[in-house]
């Protein structure tokens, strides 16, 4: 082995091992090193052993695009189209949109702005007052993908209905006997008795059948008896006896009586019998009238022809060209037929591409919404009553209702016995009768110490009046489920103890004394003490059926138990409610008999009259006060993050829990038992200050009030409370705000003894203390131990202990030493101030370096890392705050440090909000909070300079790799903040009217370059070890990129692209193509793509006109300089192509769904938009003809087995092969061409072209109907490289892929049906001067390959039926059931098999075949029109007119609609007219081929399409006529009966009704011709249709024996006998026998039949001194040879195209099936007459034969 090799062998193996390994050697520097890379051996490569040398593709420089609008200024405007060349000025725009809240006002209060001094509180306030600030971009709606266009919606209610005949019944047939048949002629029918006559069979007695035959008169006036087994003559008759034929009639009773026969002009004859003489008679002289008719018509039409034939003859010649007159519609302009046929109305093909019709929003954007205020579960509590069972009237006349005796106060709220929490505020409700509430009026003001002033808060509020009773509460429940109590706590005034008062309503004894008795003590107690409050009971019930938050309506509340002095706390009621559902806990507890009503229910979105927790008004508040108030309950959410939302609304509340006091150790006062807690809020400890009105009042009173009390247990020195006090704090909280805690001992006896003068006193103070609300700037929210006074001197907040028993401040004195006695716990709900210390000292160092104290940098880091350890529900309730203040930050850091630490703090952020499912809330965020500061160019800098400074930082290399990764994972967040600070710094300084290069310093372009350049490593290396950051990275890169054009200058956003591109190669991971092909989708998808890619033409010198340009259709380096990014994309295709299928799949869907989007978007919806959008995909041709051979297959199977076997492939792609090719031989060909292909492809020099099909041009379809590409219009291998040179690609050399290796194997059906779908668009879109142009610039190869390429289409998108449709839906339900189906093998993966779905995809289907036919019939159309003279060289025998002409046998071939097939012949008539001879001259086989389509619809189900195929066929013959100067179309005649007679042979079923009735239309047309009345032609005509109708009576018996091989084999010998005078006619017949014989494996026979047919040749030739040996040759083969010599001179041999290539054909065909046969002995003979053509042409490398022949010779010597 040499040494180049092995050097090169050692690469390979070097770059297999580069490629299986995660590491990639990639060389750096220029960007055409080559690098060594080979396929990953995947299963689906496994078969293709070509290992590739693949060079990264080199990088094209875009073009200066702003340079370019400005110096092609004139020219774009000049333009008609100058909308799609430049952007709109209007592009994008800032906008503000008012914030929308729910309520009448704002909820910050008035003055709050004013009074914030911290400036937490002050940012979070802005926050809340602030507008959203939105960037508008106008044509955003266009830069997704094509199915979130604005109008896409495809009108498919609308589609036509196409008729196909595949559709029509199987056994659906017109009324037979109507059929065709002629009103007013002879008729009769009646029984007969047939004879089954035949040459080999002699005529008995037993071989008579009975038949009904019935004597119609057809169409064009003949006549017909046709024979059916039964009466019912709708039906196809089993045969027909045509009596144009008849010689005569005579009686015959030889072998039967009352037998007649029919003496045939073939001197056959047919025997019939009668059951009586007399219908003997009547048939015989209805039959010889009708003879006679026939005799005299014939006759008439001899004389007509003979007067007048020299006269008309010169008349008819002056007339110029009788054509137009008969055919009118072609007498227009085929141009206006083809503006008919390119019509608007058709449907655009893509509306009917399966992937348009899949609802797939998987790439759609989520909506993204303003912050708003979110609820859990809500639910509407209505209270409506509550009774005990003692009730008596309280009115002192007793006159009134019957009430309860006393007043009682419930309280509501939610307990979650799940995690042991109280989840919601108390709801206080006062349900009392008006009568009962007047019990309390009476209560002094005075004593309620402060409790009724008037509040300024009310004044605010003129509902005051109508929210003094509430009674419905909204609740709210963020995570539901069964497990949430609603617990009712009901109270009433303070009477004794909770045994003692409510002993009276635990018996079930009605008594009215015992009524009148509680009611007496209660008017004293409400009179004395109304304004304290003592427990009484409590109920519960369960919310929730279960989690998902549905209500449990059915419950009701439990009985009223009685509460326990010493189990009152909130903990203690948690215990009762786990014990809630064991029915055995709850019976032991103490039951209160009595009734709580209260109804739960959802609530509905148009709730009227409700407040907030602050008491502000919704928006639908009603001033009525018949509608009750709706009060919302404040939710203790839990301090989860995913159940954190940001604030929105101001909000600021403080609830107060006195929890415990501890007395019994007290000595300081002598009676101190019945404790009241008397709450206040001050904020001053001055001795006049006043309480603050500030705390939530109850039911029945103001609705602020100064002071409020906790229930008071009787005669307990260590009460427990478990009251709620909610306190509304002021905006800005100081070191002076606390809590004031006064205790009072109540008197609760109201006993007379003693001194009556003594005043009664109800309130003696035992105590005072106090809690400052503030510690260290924050609010203190845990629970507090805090000591009791028993004094309050001024300044008693100064009081410190400074140990050694000395303090400072005022002199106290403590209750029991001190000792920390009253417990109080407290609990923030406030959306301006904070719990997170990390949080406060940062915002506190802002604030302190803001008012003019020196920032440190260092000090600064320390805070900014210390916002790592916030809590995460802090960090999302405040989120829009603090992402402001870190952006702020971060434009006036002047140290990087300072800088990167801020971006690592929103890196945190960012990733805590990702990992808690919440980036619904940070899109929120970008899109409406982010604002950014004004610009001072001094003093600050902007969002978009610094952060891309900080992020190139953090993604190098030495960084922190788990802060990179985050920043990788959720990039998108910082790429949306630059987009957004870019857009508002360019509005807002009014940088938009500048040039694009002026927009942005040249700092920024390069900060940005450099991101892009530092994100790419990342992207290409860590997809394998972190594949979701890499891909996130990816894709918001290409969304920052595509935005960037909006801005930025746009040829260094095209650089920028470049960069990215530059760092992937061919051969790369699968992954690495999905990340390029995502980037390209999404820059692709601008909504600006097209004046992107600037689609005008750049030629030198002057302006030119559109239609002057010189497009290109190749990829050349020009080209993807001046349409960048489509030229981009092409290349990405074509290089893809040559990758595995998952990547060649990838690309071609985002080249089908760009090109999807162009078709469907509304901005370029008409004919010269799309046509211009078309010019810039035109490479594509160039693209599709380098992957032809891999494109052409034929084969439409739903379901392709193994679709990467490239061997299996091939097999399905070759049309109707010979059987009789050795399969030896095609393997040897393989193997040899694997070999080749493989050892050129190591040493670099394997053919571009190679060709993977196996022997494809010794292939030779035996069938000459089929596709007609013989060896000189298959254009050779080493041709078709030396025409590469001088076609399209001249400008660079090696095409699309540089220098690489074009692959071979077969794409798989959805990649071509996709690829053609681009294909066709571009062909239908495209204006006709490019399609000429681009014909013109085409070389004959790629003309060729452009047509094998149509020809495709019509394979592949060709219509197979519903009843097709059905079974492969069911066969794919099925196989999908079995789990063996690949989704991504079929087209369309929407089968279904319901009926519904059927006719869906049926119609779909349809319309989609149609409309490929009628493209690929325009485009054939126009090159017919455009390309007549090189179509017509060589009398139209030209390769290129024979592919044309494939084409169009194409359209025959293929199941087409009656819309599609009518446009077809009209196609054909005009390519007969204009080509006639191509048809009438040279070899025959076009004109055969067509003959032989037209005859199969002149058989058509539908009556349509037989009377169009029957006036195509006449006009052919008429044609041919006129072609040869009116004297004969004896190549017509010729050819028709050819064809008829193979139609015959394949049992296609020709030659019933409707087949005459096409018959009789091709008379009738003769008759009614009347330039051509006088000549000869309408009796040929007749002659012709005669000859065939003959045919069909001789090959009748055929259908009966089509199941018997034997006796069909014995009729065709018998009619290939009868033709022995015409040679066409005759080796027609002999083929038929071969494939017969071959199908039953009769190899010797078939063998035989080709020795026949070869010799039949041979004498032709021989006879026309072609060739040298005639028949006498094969007599040593066979002695029955001589058969072949009686064919005629004069008839037989006219218009016979036999020549010395046809006989080497069929020589060749002799030996194979020799061999097949294993007939050795006779090859040798066969040999003997090809070797002496070879050695004369000189080909010694004639392959297989020759060694055949030595071997044959050599056995035979």
């Amino acid at each position: 082995m040499g040494c180049t090799t092995s050097v090169i062998l050692f690469k390979g193996i070097r770059t297999v091992f580069e490629r299986n390994c995660a590491y990639m050697c990639k060389q750096q520097g220029e960007n055409n090193a080559l690098e060594y890379t080979a396929y990953n051996w995947t299963k689906e490569d496994s078969e293709l052993l070509i290992s590739s040398c693949l060079a990264k593709p080199k990088l094209i420089e875009p073009l200066d695009y702003e340079n370019v609008i400005v110096q092609k200024k004139t020219q774009i405007l000049n333009d008609c189209l100058r909308e799609m060349l430049l952007f709109p000025y209007d592009d994008f725009q800032t906008a503000i949109l008012r914030r929308q809240g729910r309520y009448l006002r704002s909820t910050v209060p008035a003055k709050a702005q004013e009074e914030a001094q911290s400036l937490f509180v002050t940012e979070c306030i802005k926050t809340y007052n602030s507008d959203w600030h939105l960037v508008n971009y106008k044509y955003e709606d266009y830069s997704g993908e094509f199915r979130q266009l604005p109008n896409k919606v495809a009108k498919l209610d609308k589609l036509p209905v196409h008729v196909y005949e595949v559709d029509e019944e199987v056994d659906k047939d017109e009324d037979a006997a109507s059929l065709g048949s002629q009103k007013g002629g002879i008729t009769k029918h009646g029984w007969l008795y047939k004879g089954n006559v035949n040459s080999a069979i002699s005529v008995t007695m037993r071989s008579f059948k009975r038949r009904f035959f019935h004597l119609i008169q057809l169409g064009d006036g003949s006549y017909n008896l046709n024979f059916y087994k039964d009466e019912k003559i709708s039906k196809e008759p089993k045969g027909s006896i045509f009596l144009d034929s008849c010689m005569g009639v005579v009686q015959n009773n030889k072998v039967r009586r009352f037998a007649f026969e029919l003496k045939m002009q073939d001197k056959s004859s047919y025997l019939l019998a009668a059951d009586s003489e007399v219908e003997m008679e009547e048939w015989i002289t209805t039959l010889n009238k009708i003879l006679q008719l026939n005799f005299e018509a014939a006759m008439q039409e001899k004389r007509n022809g003979d007067a007048h034939e020299d006269d008309d003859q010169s008349r008819l010649e002056g007339s110029g060209s009788g054509l137009d007159s008969y055919l009118p519609e072609l007498a227009k302009s085929a141009r206006e037929a083809e503006i008919k046929l390119k019509s608007e109305s058709r449907v655009k093909l893509f509306y009917l591409d399966p992937d348009a019709q899949k609802l797939d929003f998987s790439s759609a954007e989520p909506e993204v919404k303003p912050f708003e205020e979110k609820f859990g579960k809500r639910i509407l509590v209505k209270c409506n009553d509550l009774s005990f069972n003692l009730q008596c009237c309280v009115a002192e006349n007793e006159e009134g209702p019957t009430t309860n005796v006393e007043p009682f106060f419930v309280t509501l709220s939610l307990f979650d016995i799940k995690y042991n929490r109280k989840i919601s505020a108390d709801f206080h409700v006062d349900l009392n009768h008006f009568s009962v509430r007047q019990m309390l009026a009476t209560t002094s003001p005075s004593v309620m110490n402060g409790g009724r002033q008037s509040s300024p808060a009310l004044q605010d509020n003129p509902h005051e009046a109508a929210m003094q009773y509430p009674k419905q509460g909204i609740f709210s429940v963020t995570c539901p489920h069964p497990d949430i109590f609603l617990v009712a706590r009901i109270e009433k005034v303070l009477q004794g103890s909770i045994t003692h008062g409510a002993e009276p309503y635990m018996k079930s004894s009605d008594s009215s004394k015992v009524a009148q008795k509680v009611l007496k003590n209660a008017k004293q107690a409400c009179q004395r003490l109304g304004q304290y409050r003592m427990p009484f009971a409590w109920a519960a019930r369960t919310l929730f059926k279960d989690a998902s938050g549905n209500l449990d309506k059915n419950a009701r509340f439990s009985a009223l138990y009685k509460q326990d002095s010493n189990k009152l706390s909130n903990e203690d009621m948690l215990k009762f409610l786990a014990d809630f559902r064991k029915p055995e806990k709850m019976a032991k507890l103490p039951v209160i008999l009595g009734n709580l009503d209260i109804t739960i229910d959802n609530v509905s979105s148009d709730v009227p009259n409700y407040v907030n927790s602050s008491y502000i008004p919704m928006k639908q508040f009603e001033t009525c006060a018949k509608t009750p108030i709706t009060f919302e309950v404040e939710e203790f959410v839990p301090c989860i993050p995913r159940h954190t939302q940001p604030h929105t609304i101001y909000n600021n509340h403080l609830y107060v829990y006195p929890k415990y006091l501890k007395y019994d150790s007290q000595k300081t006062f002598a009676k101190a038992r019945n404790i009241a807690i008397c709450i206040e809020f001050k904020d001053s400890d001055e001795e006049d200050s006043l309480p603050l009105k500030c705390i939530y009042g109850r039911p029945g009173g103001p609705l602020f009030t100064r002071s409020a009390f906790a229930a008071v247990l009787h005669h307990h020195q260590n009460p427990e409370f478990y009251d709620e006090i909610k306190i509304e704090l002021p905006t800005q909280l100081h070191e002076k705000h606390h809590l004031l805690f006064t205790f009072f001992h109540v008197s609760c006896d109201n006993s007379s003894k003693g001194s009556t003068k003594k005043k009664d006193v109800v309130e003696t103070q035992v105590g005072y203390s106090w809690l400052p609300l503030l510690k260290d700037g924050r609010v203190v929210t845990s629970e507090q131990h805090i000591p009791v006074s028993a004094n309050l001197p001024p300044g008693y907040l100064g009081y410190q202990e400074l140990g050694m028993g000395r303090h400072h401040g005022p002199e106290i004195k403590w209750v029991d030493g001190s000792k920390p006695l009253l417990k109080v716990s407290t609990h923030l709900v406030s959306t301006v101030y904070t719990q997170d210390q990390h949080l406060h000292n940062f915002f506190q160092y802002c604030q302190k370096t803001e008012s003019g104290a020196q920032a440190l940098g260092s000090e600064l880091v320390k805070y900014l890392k210390s916002l790592h350890a916030m809590e995460g529900h802090v960090m999302i309730a405040f989120l829009p705050t603090i992402l402001n203040q870190l952006f702020r930050v971060l434009t006036r850091a002047t140290q990087e440090e300072v800088a990167v630490n801020v971006t690592r703090v929103i890196i945190h952020v960012v990733a805590q909000c990702h990992e808690e499912g919440l980036e619904s809330h940070l899109r929120s965020y970008v899109k409406y909070a982010y604002k950014a500061e004004p610009y001072v160019a001094s003093e600050y800098k902007t969002v978009h300079e610094e952060l891309t400074k900080t992020m190139t930082t953090i993604l190098k290399p030495s960084a922190d790799f788990l802060t990179s990764n985050k920043l990788l994972k959720y990039s998108w967040f910082f790429f949306e903040v630059l987009i957004k600070s870019m857009a508002q710094h360019l509005i807002e300084n009014s940088k938009v009217k500048l040039l694009r290069n002026q927009r942005f310093p040249a700092s920024y372009h390069h900060a940005v370059e450099t991101v892009v350049n530092m994100l790419m490593p990342h992207i290409t290396q860590k997809f394998r070890d972190n594949p979701e950051a890499s891909k996130n990275a990816n894709h918001s890169l290409a969304v920052f990129i595509k935005r960037c054009f909006t801005f930025m200058d746009r040829g260094f956003v095209f650089k920028q692209i470049n960069n990215y591109i530059s760092c992937f190669a061919p051969g790369d991971p699968k992954t690495l193509f999905e990340y390029k092909f995502e980037f390209l989708r999404v820059v692709c998808n601008h909504e600006h793509y097209i004046p992107l890619n600037l689609p005008m033409p750049f030629g030198k010198g002057r302006i030119q006109r559109y239609q002057d340009l010189q497009l290109d259709y190749a990829l050349t380096d020009e080209f993807c300089r001046n349409h960048f990014l489509v030229g981009l994309l092409l290349r990405e295709v074509g290089t893809a192509l040559q990758e595995f299928r998952e990547v060649r799949l990838i690309a071609i869907s985002v080249l089908k769904n760009l090109l999807i989007k162009h078709s469907f978007d509304d901005r370029y919806a008409s004919r010269s938009h799309q046509a211009r959008i078309a010019t810039l995909y035109l490479p594509l041709f160039g693209l599709l003809i380098e992957n032809v051979q891999r494109i052409n297959v034929r084969d439409v199977s739903p379901f392709p087995v193994n679709p990467g076997s490239t061997v299996k492939e091939e097999s399905l792609a070759l049309p109707a092969v010979n059987p009789l090719v050795t399969p030896q031989k095609s393997g040897a060909t393989l193997d040899a061409s694997l070999h080749k292909d493989l050892f050129g492809a190591i040493s670099g020099i394997a053919s571009p072209y190679t060709n993977s099909t196996p022997n494809i041009n010794s292939v030779r379809n035996a069938d000459s109907r089929g596709s007609l590409i013989s060896t000189d219009s298959g254009n050779s291998l080493p041709e078709r490289n030396s025409e590469k040179s001088n076609s399209l690609d001249k400008h660079q050399q090696g095409g699309t892929l540089g220098n690489s290796v074009v692959r071979c194997d077969k794409l798989d059906q959805s990649e071509i049906k996709n690829l053609l779908m681009c294909f066709l668009y571009i062909l239908k879109s495209m204006s006709d001067d490019a399609l000429f142009t681009y014909w013109n610039k085409a070389s004959t190869s790629e003309l060729m390959d452009f047509f094998t390429i149509s020809e495709v289409c019509l394979h592949q998108f060709q219509y197979m039926g519903k009843r097709y449709i059905a079974r492969t839906g069911m066969m794919h339900a099925r196989l999908q059931q079995l789990g063996s189906l690949d989704n991504s093998l079929t087209f369309n993966h929407s089968y279904g098999h319901s009926d519904a779905d059927v006719l869906h995809q049926s119609l779909l289907e349809a319309n989609i075949a149609t409309e490929v036919c009628l493209t690929a019939l325009d485009t054939l159309s126009l090159f017919t029109l455009a390309f007549k003279n090189q179509l017509l060289a060589d009398h139209g025998h030209n390769p290129l007119m024979k592919k044309v002409f494939d084409v169009y046998l194409c359209f025959l071939q293929k199941h087409q609609s009656e819309t599609a097939l009518k446009n077809v012949f009209t196609a054909l008539r005009s390519l007969i007219y204009k080509f006639p001879s191509t048809f009438y001259e040279g070899r025959a086989d076009m004109c055969s081929a067509l003959c032989y389509e037209i005859l199969k619809y002149c058989n058509s189900k539908l009556s349509a399409i037989r009377t169009e195929a029957s006036q195509l066929l006449y006009f052919l013959m008429r044609n041919n006529f006129d072609y040869t100067g009116k004297k004969s179309f004896v190549r017509t005649h010729l050819q028709v009966i050819i064809s008829v007679s193979q139609l015959i042979a394949d049992v296609v079923g020709i030659g019933g009704t409707r087949f005459q009735q096409s018959l009789s239309i091709i008379n009738n047309c003769a008759n009614s011709d009347r330039l051509i009345k006088h000549t000869t032609f309408s009796s040929d005509v007749k002659d012709l249709t005669k000859r065939i109708r003959t045919v069909l009576m001789a090959t009748a018996q055929m259908k009966e024996h089509e199941n018997d091989p034997e006796m069909l084999v014995d009729l065709q010998y018998s009619l290939a006998k009868s033709y022995a005078s015409t040679p066409e006619l005759r080796k027609t017949w002999l083929d038929s026998m071969a494939r017969i014989h071959v199908k039953n494996g009769d190899l010797s026979e078939a063998a035989m039949c080709y020795v026949h047919v070869t010799a039949l040749v041979a004498e032709y030739l021989t006879r026309k001194g072609v060739f040298r040996q005639g028949c006498t040759a094969f007599r040593v083969i066979t002695p029955n040879i001589d058969e072949e010599a009686s064919m005629m001179e004069d008839v037989g041999m006219q218009d016979v195209h036999f020549n010395e290539d046809v006989l080497m054909e069929l020589l060749e065909q002799c030996a194979d099936g020799l061999w097949k046969a294993e007939r050795y002995e006779l090859i040798a003979d066969i040999y003997k007459l090809i070797i002496p053509i070879y050695e004369k042409r000189r080909d010694f490398e004639a392959g297989p034969p020759v060694r055949h022949a030595a071997s044959s010779l050599q056995q035979s010597d």
